[in-house]
């Protein structure tokens, strides 16, 4: 189909054209039929004059149909011109209507901020709450960004690589989504909670600088505003110290910002520093809100927040991977701060223990976290032993891992980014359901998809599965 993008028709001025997309409004105002047309790049007013061969088709047609208009652009008086109007200089005059699809009347208006809609209605009929202009431009601008990190990461000699997402379940802080195997029944996979393994191995591979737009999946009970499956950018280097990553990701994110927001001011740069201890002292969290004035929707505090500790004594209810008294506070692969090194491999005074761990937040949420990471076996050994984890459990779940680290694994470290919730804050959002096409619901439910859903028996008989009533 040869069509004219609306955005381009200023081009044509005083020329025929053939625009595609959909209906917005109808308005008919005595024998004439208004519209507003509208296409994946804008908007455009299309009248039918009272003498065209469209004005029956015109009269017939509804909002939300798909049509191919013909029509020729013309210049508007200059009485009828409106100046903040996108396309309000100019106007299409319709010589004919195609209808490619019609519509079924929509459930909620689809030229309206639906933001005040409730939830479940939009999810349901998610691909009409798309249309909406925006949505599309949050959607849109997810996408600017993550090009925007790709581009700059290439020129900083990074290399993409995707890791699995059929892998194997070890510990990582939630639960895992299992997935059961066909070929060898009683054997699971599960869907990474982070590519964390993979990235490693990475390094130990010869990849010096990593990243992927990483897939991550979770079954852990949902609280607040969080996805059961979300999107990070995931980055490892090699040879590297913590302040080698910091200083990497605080110049892309104040690239981001200047080059995509530059309405938006960043309060502090460079980014201040506050230990994990300070944060808690001051703020009461780790993920600080250091604005200066909180009313402005335009101001960014970006935080590093360091020196975690490394274990945490929890209620094994509270982390259903604890096996211990302790648990780990970010990760197992992380490598202790190098004064700690010796507490870490005697295990004494445990509590005290410093990891190399550091997170970015941004104005009270915090938007990625990462570390040095242990690359000797005999530190992540110790470390396993902590969190209550035996010689046989280990081998179990992680003999990869001691194997690589046993066959000149360099020192590195890495970060992950929520690419969800930096775009939320950054398009001035509510809900990281606002910046992901197909999100879950609070109670990580599809309503349009109807899932999770019951499947056939045959389907449970091939994997060997009965379900308990």
């Amino acid at each position: 189909m040869k069509k004219t993008y609306i955005k381009d028709l200023k081009n044509f001025t005083e020329k025929d054209v053939t625009i595609a997309g959909w209906i917005d409004v109808r308005r008919d105002q005595g024998k004439m039929t208004f519209f507003d047309f509208r296409d994946t790049t804008g908007k455009i007013q299309g009248v039918v004059l009272p003498n065209s061969p469209a004005l029956e088709m015109a009269k017939e047609t509804r909002p939300e149909w798909v049509v191919e208009v013909k029509g020729k652009v013309n210049a508007r008086p200059e009485k009828m011109i409106k100046k903040d109007a996108f396309n309000g200089d100019i106007e299409l005059e319709v010589l004919d209507i195609k209808v490619l699809n019609k519509s079924e009347t929509p459930v909620f208006e689809i030229n309206q901020d639906t933001s005040v809609i409730n939830e479940e209605t939009r999810l349901k009929y998610r691909y009409l709450d798309l249309r909406t202009d925006r949505m599309q431009k949050n959607i849109k601008a997810r996408y600017e960004i993550i090009k925007f990190i790709r581009d700059y990461l290439d020129k900083e000699g990074f290399t993409e690589i995707e890791t699995p997402l059929l892998t194997k379940s070890t510990p990582e802080g939630a639960r895992d989504y299992l997935v059961p195997s066909r070929i060898y029944q009683g054997k699971f996979f599960a869907l990474p909670q982070a590519p964390q393994q993979y990235k490693q191995l990475l390094m130990t591979s010869g990849f010096e600088k990593y990243f992927q737009i990483a897939r991550c999946m979770r079954d852990e009970d949902l609280r607040g505003d969080r996805q059961p499956e979300f999107t990070q950018l995931d980055l490892e280097m090699s040879f590297v110290e913590e302040e080698d990553i910091i200083t990497l990701n605080e110049k892309l994110l104040i690239e981001i910002v200047e080059k995509l927001y530059p309405e938006k001011k960043i309060q502090q740069v460079p980014f201040p520093r506050i230990t994990y201890a300070e944060a808690m002292e001051k703020y009461g969290t780790d993920r600080p809100d250091m604005r200066e004035n909180k009313e402005d929707k335009d101001l960014l505090a970006f935080c590093w927040v360091v020196d975690f500790p490394f274990f945490e004594k929890v209620a094994k209810s509270d982390n259903p991977q604890a096996k211990g008294e302790w648990t780990f506070t970010h990760n197992p692969f992380s490598a202790p701060k190098e004064k700690d090194l010796e507490k870490l491999m005697n295990k004494q005074d445990i509590g005290s223990i410093i990891a190399g761990q550091y997170d970015i937040a941004l104005n009270g949420s915090e938007i990625g976290g990462g570390s040095i990471r242990a690359h000797k076996s005999e530190i992540l050994k110790s470390t396993l032993e902590i969190i209550g984890y035996d010689e046989e459990a280990q081998k179990k779940d992680l003999a990869h891992m001691f194997s690589a680290f046993d066959m000149g694994t360099p020192p590195h470290g890495g970060i992950a980014w929520g690419l969800d919730r930096l775009i939320m804050i950054l398009r001035g959002e509510e809900s990281i359901r606002e910046v992901i096409a197909f999100p879950k619901t609070r109670e990580a439910r599809d309503p349009m998809m109807d899932s999770p859903a019951e499947v056939d028996k045959k389907q449970l008989d091939e994997l060997g599965i009965q379900l308990k009533k």
